[in-house]
């Protein structure tokens, strides 16, 4: 093998086990992906339905979609998007993809922040780029600065922010994101935010980079507020005059997304009051969750803006992240993210924990988790403090 090793995805790991004892008829409580645990609306479905009895399911991109895509953006943050600059793409991660295979050419450096999504450091090196990481620790509210920015030297290619951010859920105001993109537009260096978990917040609004630059590249997706992962359907936002070349990567790498998944989105956006219920379901999850594990001893954790997440500090528990959440599934049935997967320098005392489930499943949660922590010994060099 002569490409690039990438590190693995450990949160898969533990959906392995978690699938595992699903199938041998064992209690499990999926905290560990960051996938809504209710399915797509039901007027999503329905359309599918409706769609799957009369079209052949070509390769084909809906041009009603990019439009109402377009709408949304006129909608929600009083914008004028072309539809011609919208790009669908089999997920997030295929824009994601896209976008570095086109911007960047070998051994550019890219800026990620440290705690962050993975796939966005993996992806860099799997396509012979340079991830540069910022630390963006608990102390600075998980937000990164402008004099971070300005820190790097030499200045990367590009930065690639996202807020809501995962695993934090950690959100950028229209002050702070305006800051770190006059920096960047200052020093040259490009722009890709990851804007995935829009339409998810407890307070503010959602900032899209396009308010503020109009080149940003914008990468977003339907896999979270409208609970369709499975179907794998994204899009981009891209500069006019960029269009043509990013969207020839898509087709050469992925052809089109899924046709069925397209007409399933276009139904799904329209259905408001669906999306916004589920919203409050997550906000009083968060809640819960929060003041749950704080009555169990785990109260270094700081309340997420956005998204579905708590990045929670457990360092007075365990120095080992991956061994605590394989622990977790294996004796109490809990499936967590370690905190390995989004910061491989402090991640050890770091897991994360999605409430994109039920509440009766983040009762469950806690409840199992209470029985077991007690009980609990690391078995590497002990707990630090």
């Amino acid at each position: 093998m002569r490409g690039p090793s990438v590190t693995p995805f450990y949160a898969g790991d533990i959906g392995v086990r978690g699938a595992a004892r699903v199938r041998a008829g064992l209690p499990f409580v999926p905290m560990h992906y960051g996938q809504p645990s209710a399915g797509a609306p039901a007027a999503a479905i329905a359309a599918a339905h409706r769609v799957i009895d009369r079209d052949p399911l070509g390769y084909t991109e809906l041009v009603e979609l990019r439009e109402r895509i377009a709408r949304h953006y006129a909608e929600a943050h009083g914008l004028e998007v072309d539809p011609a600059r919208i790009l669908l793409t089999a997920g997030a991660s295929a824009a994601l993809v896209a976008a570095y295979a086109t911007m960047f050419r070998p051994g550019d450096r890219v800026a990620v922040l440290r705690p962050g999504y993975p796939a966005y450091r993996n992806t860099l090196t799997a396509l012979n780029l340079m991830p540069v990481e910022i630390h963006c620790g608990p102390e600075q509210g998980f937000h990164p600065t402008r004099a971070q920015i300005e820190a790097l030297s030499p200045a990367p290619q590009a930065l690639l922010v996202a807020s809501p951010a995962n695993p934090t859920g950690a959100m950028l105001d229209a002050t702070q994101l305006g800051e770190l993109l006059a920096t960047c537009r200052t020093r040259g260096i490009r722009v890709i935010s990851d804007e995935i978990y829009h339409g998810i917040s407890f307070g503010q609004r959602a900032v899209s980079a396009l308010e503020i630059d109009p080149r940003a590249v914008v990468i977003n997706s339907f896999s979270k507020l409208y609970r369709m992962p499975g179907w794998r359907l994204g899009w981009m936002v891209v500069p006019q005059d960029w269009a043509a070349r990013i969207h020839a990567v898509l087709i050469n790498m992925f052809l089109t997304p899924s046709t069925l998944a397209q007409h399933a989105a276009l139904a799904a956006m329209d259905e408001r009051e669906d999306l916004e219920r589920w919203v409050r379901i997550y906000a009083q999850n968060r809640t819960r969750l929060i003041e749950g594990l704080a009555a169990l001893g785990i109260r270094k954790i700081v309340p997420p803006d956005g998204a579905f997440y708590l990045y929670a500090d457990i360092g007075h528990v365990t120095r080992d992240s991956m061994q605590f959440c394989l622990r977790a599934v294996d004796e109490c049935g809990v499936g967590l993210a370690p905190g390995i997967d989004f910061d491989p320098v402090d991640g050890q005392r770091f897991v994360r924990f999605s409430f994109a489930v039920t509440p009766e499943e983040v009762v469950d949660a806690l409840g199992r988790l209470a029985a077991w922590l007690p009980g609990y010994a690391d078995h590497g060099a002990g707990a630090s403090a």
